[in-house]
């Protein structure tokens, strides 16, 4: 059998059902047995917005899709997708096509080490270059892409290995076993002391309480506790914006004055899934404070990396918080609910920032209000970098966990349309709408294109201010200047025009200059069935808050 019929077979047997890439001539003998598989392909316009198309597919479903193209810059061009994935732990599979393994050493065309260049950004990579080690080694990265914390790895097939004839029986062939680490009992035992003996204790909800897909579990340990909890921002949608406990945010950027309040309040962190970004701390010896942490990670090498804690727990987040809640019960260990979180629903009103404004040009704080308003509890949201994002992060309610899909870790411009792709591919039923400002659209714009043709209904909601945003407030309040910010011609009106980008690739397209104007756009895009982008023209510089440390955020109203 040609050993790219059996990448394709294995594929398929992984459960691999969406592909996302764009074929070139080193990739062809596996887009030969593409075509006649259970495998959907959809043909990107960037190999970048592959990468974050399968991304997208993967955090709104927690199901892996492959990446692929061809060699050289189309295989470089990955680079970007895969620190994208790689920051959060998102897995995916991807492969490339690669010149034949005869001619290395000789500069042949499009041939360059990409197993190599990607290392750094990737949880595995490979080039492999004895055909008879294909089966071993596409098992092997489904294994790795899954195991222990979970993160995107690559596959290099040369063009002689993809087309050997290699001995291999399917019958006999299955997926590796993987696993991922349960806490050890004595922690559990450790912890519950620790829990038992504060204070003012409140639950952190990272990335990887969603990864898990341990939310139910999360959220029903902080019930029987009756602790506060704040998300970070990958644990966003993690528990309901608006459930009793749900604290917010904390940070310097996403985060929330009464999340920064509660946890400036708090002698105990119990602190699930997450990596403590330095976007969500600040000064560490302000957020350290003379607190204790708990600190739960999948991943050995997070714990005291940044924070060190009082006591570190290696192990998939489900299975230690099954394990709280198992030893709490059998403790009897309930403790009623204290003043601070009685008072926390009244709180979070009173101290939710500004959103009703009435200004025109429209303020940025009033599109997020709408915007809660009108989309329902299943919609997915992505968003990649910048003050669009930071807004987003700051003024979005989400729900569920799964629905709020933003590049955290990497920050990437140009995430945002490809991501939102992807997931309409995995969840065809449910919205999903991208947040992005004008400069981050023209990143991975062209991917509409993509949407267009494959008529995937997305909706792009543009921020549109017509300055990269977040650097132009940057240079002012830390530097005193501008310079190389502005994105609007000048003297010429408000280009480029990006509904006529939208209808160029398909779709369609509308300006909104005015808050009433929002909600019937916003029924119209979703009425349409085709993708549809809203160009909302907001105040110029209208700045978002954020500081340096979480007990110094300047508010702007």
């Amino acid at each position: 059998m040609k050993a790219a019929e059996v990448v394709v077979r294995i594929l398929e047997d992984e459960g691999i059902t969406t592909a996302f890439g764009i074929p070139g001539a080193a990739i062809n003998p596996v887009y030969q047995y593409l075509k006649g598989s259970k495998i959907k392909h959809y043909i990107a316009r960037h190999e970048e917005g592959a990468v974050h198309a399968a991304d997208g597919y993967c955090r709104a479903s927690g199901r892996m899709a492959l990446a692929i193209c061809t060699s050289g810059p189309a295989a470089t061009n990955f680079v970007t997708g895969f620190y994208t994935a790689q920051a959060d732990s998102i897995p995916l599979i991807a492969i490339t096509g690669q010149a034949s393994s005869t001619l290395f050493g000789t500069e042949p065309f499009q041939c360059v080490d990409i197993a190599a260049i990607i290392k750094p950004v990737a949880k595995a990579s490979w080039c492999i270059t004895d055909p008879k080690q294909v089966p071993g080694i596409m098992r092997e990265a489904f294994r790795t892409a899954l195991s222990g914390r979970p993160g995107p790895v690559l596959v290099d097939l040369p063009i002689n290995v993809q087309m050997a004839d290699i001995e291999y029986d399917p019958a006999t062939d299955k997926s590796l076993p993987w696993s991922r680490p349960g806490p050890k009992p004595e922690d559990i035992s450790r912890a519950v002391d620790m829990m038992q003996a504060s204070k003012a204790p409140l639950m952190l909800l990272g990335g990887g309480v969603i990864l898990s897909d341990a939310t139910a579990e999360f959220q029903a340990l902080a019930e029987w506790l009756s602790f506060p909890v704040i998300m970070t921002y990958q644990g966003k949608g993690g528990i309901p914006y608006d459930h009793p406990l749900a604290v917010g945010h904390c940070g310097i950027q996403v985060g929330q004055p009464i999340g920064n309040r509660y946890f400036l309040d708090s002698d105990l962190i119990l602190a699930v899934g997450c990596r403590f970004g330095d976007r969500h701390t600040g000064k560490k010896d302000v957020y350290v404070g003379s607190r204790k942490f708990i600190h739960i990670d999948i991943e050995p090498a997070q714990i005291g990396r940044v924070i060190q804690p009082e006591l570190g727990i290696v192990s998939d987040a489900k299975a230690a918080l099954v394990a709280l809640l198992d030893e709490v019960k059998r403790r009897g260990y309930q403790p009623p609910a204290s003043e601070r979180v009685k008072a926390l629903p009244g709180l979070r009103a009173e101290m939710a920032r500004k959103t009703d404004y009435e200004n025109v040009p429209l303020r940025p704080q009033r599109v997020f209000q709408e915007i809660n308003e009108f989309f329902p509890p299943n919609t997915m949201f992505t968003t990649g970098c910048g003050i669009t994002q930071i807004w987003s992060g700051q003024l979005q309610n989400i729900e569920r966990p799964r629905r709020y899909l933003a590049s955290g870790g990497a920050g990437t411009l140009g995430y945002e349309v490809p991501g939102a792709i992807g997931a309409k591919v995995a969840y065809p039923d449910d919205p999903a709408v991208v947040v992005v400002g004008d400069a981050g659209l023209l990143f991975m714009g062209e991917e509409l294109a993509m949407a267009g043709q494959h008529k995937i209904p997305i909706v792009v909601i543009v921020i549109n201010n017509g300055y990269l945003g977040l650097i132009r407030q940057n240079q002012k309040y830390a530097y005193g200047y501008e310079h190389g910010v502005s994105l609007w011609y000048c003297g010429d009106g408000i280009y480029p025009d990006n509904v006529k980008l939208a209808e160029a690739f398909g779709g369609r397209g509308e300006r909104v200059t005015e808050a009433n104007q929002l909600q019937e756009a916003f029924a119209r895009a979703l009425e349409a069935n085709v993708p549809y982008l809203i160009d909302v023209i907001v105040e110029r510089e209208a700045d978002c808050s954020m500081g340096g440390s979480i007990d110094a955020v300047r508010e702007f109203v």
